[in-house]
């Protein structure tokens, strides 16, 4: 599976590193290679009373005691160096009485022997560095899901009067970890979210990801005005990323009145579902470049409102989803999909949305991607605010939103 994080609906975001990455890999290989009561691994003994069975059937004598050496090398994929040491004393027992039972002369059963136990050896240590990969691995994984943890934090089911869930599914399969983003946070301004896709993958687009994301919470919390949100992102991109670096990203916001504020950079539109089940684009009414680009273009964003009913949802999505393509290169059918898994719950219209998406690839993305769906399910209530914020900020918030731009 390309793994996906859950956030929202399931309570139990996917964790797929650190104790649970080591779980796995210990129930992997206690099911590849049960053990017997000596602590043998399943798969290589059969291996060698298959050639054992056949020698005696065929009375083959010495040619068919090399195969022999396949039971310690398979348990050294499998196995610790304890259970090779098993396999391959096993092997030289088997190899040693088939050549008493055939009486063949002792030079060639000798030969045979020092061949099982060479291999015996040499897998061996095969198997002691494999161990040691996989628990270098297993602490890699765990790094990498602390960072995520960090970058891409938990967004709680409900938060004001919205339903919210979230999928996010890596590319790097191994890494879990990728260059879109998303970011959820309530502030005394509203509840605002950023759903973004950086150019480019690894490391360097999980940096820039890392960027925006701190950026966007702090200045989420600090701006009344969405628009000069986007502009601190907009200035802290341009003094960090190089000339061919961009972020496309959706921002919005949650206005007291109720509408939802919304500046496009560059990103994929969102999707409107209606409460009787409608899905629309929500096409930015004055296009702007992406994040980071400004300067080239010269052009600034504008801030989009969109009334919000009882019932209503808006999806927004990275490029990974709608650039999915199956075995025919045919592109996955976003808006068609949303139409048929929409739903009063947010989780699981995304969870089936999820499921068809990687069935339409065939079961592994080749892009990051990100799906985060707002559902409105009360009538909107007043935004709190700190007690310390004051009269002052008040005026400021209503004054902002007096004049942002429709």
């Amino acid at each position: 599976m390309t793994q996906a994080r859950h956030h929202g609906g399931d309570r139990a975001p996917l964790r797929l590193f650190g104790n649970r990455t080591a779980g796995a890999l210990e129930a992997v290989r206690r099911r590849t290679a049960g053990p017997l009561a000596a602590g043998l691994p399943l798969l290589p003994v059969l291996v060698v009373a298959v050639v054992v069975l056949i020698d005696v059937a065929a009375r083959a004598g010495v040619p068919w005691l090399p195969l022999l050496a396949a039971g310690p090398a398979l348990a050294a994929a499998t196995n610790g160096p304890r259970g090779v040491v098993c396999v391959g004393l096993l092997a030289v027992a088997m190899g040693t009485a088939l050549s008493v039972w055939h009486a063949v002369p002792p030079r060639e059963p000798a030969a045979v022997v020092s061949a099982l136990l060479a291999v015996t050896a040499a897998s061996c240590l095969a198997s002691a560095l494999r161990g040691r990969r996989e628990r270098v691995l297993a602490a890699v994984r765990s790094v990498a899901e602390a960072a995520q943890q960090a970058l891409l934090q938990p967004v709680p089911e409900t938060v004001g009067p919205f339903q919210v869930a979230v999928r996010y599914s890596a590319a790097a399969a191994e890494a879990r970890i990728g260059g879109d983003l998303y970011a959820l946070v309530p502030t005394p301004y509203g509840i605002r979210l950023i759903v973004g896709d950086v150019r480019g993958k690894g490391l360097p687009a999980v940096g820039t990801a890392a960027l925006v994301l701190g950026v966007f919470r702090e200045a989420a919390y600090d701006e009344p005005d969405l628009l000069a949100v986007v502009g601190r992102i907009e200035r802290s991109l341009a003094r960090n990323l190089g000339p061919d670096d961009f972020v496309t990203a959706v921002v919005v916001g949650h206005a007291p009145s109720g509408d939802l504020e919304i500046v496009n950079c560059g990103h994929a539109p969102p999707l409107l579902i209606s409460a009787c089940g409608e899905v629309g684009t929500v096409e930015p009414a004055h296009p702007a470049p992406p994040l980071g680009l400004r300067a080239l273009s010269g052009q600034a964003p504008s801030l989009q409102r969109l009334p919000l009913t009882v019932g209503d949802q808006l999806l927004l999505y990275t490029d990974g989803v709608i650039e999915a393509r199956d075995h025919a290169r045919e592109f996955y059918p976003l808006t068609d999909g949303v139409a048929r898994h929409a739903c009063a719950d947010p989780a699981r219209t995304l969870t089936a949305l999820h499921d068809e998406l990687l069935a339409h690839v065939g079961g592994r993305l080749h892009d990051d991607a990100a799906l985060l769906l707002l559902r409105k399910q009360t009538e909107d209530d007043p935004v709190p605010l700190p007690s310390d914020f004051g009269s002052a900020a008040r005026s400021s918030v209503s004054g902002a939103r007096a004049d942002a731009v429709t």
